[in-house]
């Protein structure tokens, strides 16, 4: 079990690990209100999709708390006020608004007819929302399994553990199930430029987790497949298009390229909440842009020429012809992903529904 937790509901506070800041220190933000957590989303104090869902659910906790309405209309309002703040504050991780989306379902429920009604039936579906994140991890990992040889060597991108997550992870958590059960040998991490997702996160998770590893350049894979020998390519995800387009962190598609010119299978780890139906290919999903001082500083050190004109986008889409399967917490998803992939999510939602 990992000691550390991404974020935390304690006392009417929503507690941060501020991951800007690993490996070199361990730091807590304690946020109050809905501006707050909209802000340490968009600065990546939590990043992650999973991670970044449930952190909207509770800026809208917070929100119903913070609020000075007196009856449900007024409280309503200032919900759907706050959600959309939530909303922009990263438009391509479709967590997000899927979590910010089922909280304003419960909000709307008649039954609540007071505001103290009312804001214990957001809390509760808030804390719904983190607590199933871990059993859903956990099922993707053993729904995974299968896949995994013995004395797997992987590669993985970006960071999907704990950190990315409410508790245990997505791709990683397949790692991490796969250590468990005496599978995984090896996992070469993507240092996941320009803000070292890989580097500094997934390998300070592996060193916690006791999972051998090794850093490598993003730009190395090919080298590392071709020489060292790779079993299997695992990456989380912010989005999958019904077709089984995946937008997942800038590099992704690289990987992908890479892993079929070499024979690598190339699996997506992606909790039916990440699968957005509504979006009949990657094409249509919405491309972060990043700020320009990401690609031209390291730290604070300046590394380019000033007024260099720099193209930082956040995520780019794997085209599902590349993708082998998408393992999500109901099963795992073959071509053709259209069938496939509407099955699971029928098959979560009539789940959480029941």
């Amino acid at each position: 079990m990992t000691t550390y937790a991404s974020l935390e509901w304690r006392d009417g506070v929503l507690r941060m690990l501020d991951q800007r800041y690993i490996p070199h220190r361990i730091e807590y933000l304690d946020l109050r209100d809905q501006h707050e957590v909209a802000e340490a989303i968009r600065e990546m104090v939590v990043r992650g999709a999973p991670a970044i869902g449930a952190t909207a659910a509770y800026g809208l906790v917070l929100a119903a708390q913070r609020s000075s309405a007196h009856d449900v209309a007024a409280l309503r309002r200032d919900l759907m006020e706050a959600a959309e703040l939530l909303r922009a504050a990263r438009p391509t991780a479709v967590n997000l608004g899927w979590a910010v989306e089922r909280v304003l379902d419960r909000a709307t429920d008649p039954k609540l007819e007071d505001v103290d009604a009312l804001r214990a039936a957001v809390l509760q579906e808030a804390q719904a929302i983190a607590e199933e994140d871990e059993q859903t991890n956990r099922q993707m990992g053993l729904h995974a399994l299968p896949l995994i040889p013995q004395e797997a060597r992987f590669i993985h991108h970006c960071n999907t553990g704990s950190l990315a997550t409410v508790a245990y992870g997505t791709a990683l958590g397949i790692i991490r199930t796969a250590h468990e059960h005496g599978k995984a040998k090896h996992v070469f991490v993507d240092e996941t430029r320009p803000r070292f997702q890989g580097s500094r996160l997934t390998a300070w998770e592996l060193e916690q987790l006791g999972i051998p590893y090794t850093i490598i350049m993003d730009s190395a894979s090919g080298h590392v497949m071709r020489t060292l020998g790779v079993d299997l390519c695992v990456v989380g995800c912010d989005r999958v298009a019904r077709n089984g387009d995946t937008a997942n962190k800038i590099g992704t598609y690289n990987l992908a390229v890479v892993a079929r010119a070499h024979n690598v299978p190339f699996y997506v780890a992606a909790p039916t909440s990440t699968i957005d139906l509504t979006m009949s290919n990657g094409n249509l999903i919405v491309i972060e842009e990043r700020p320009a001082r990401e690609v031209t500083h390291v730290g604070d050190e300046h590394i380019t020429m000033d007024g260099a004109r720099v193209a930082n986008p956040a995520f780019d889409i794997t085209p599902a012809a590349f993708i082998t399967a998408i393992v999500t917490e109901m099963g795992i998803a073959y071509p053709p992903y259209d069938e496939s992939l509407p099955r699971l999510v029928a098959l979560a939602e009539e789940r959480r529904t029941r």
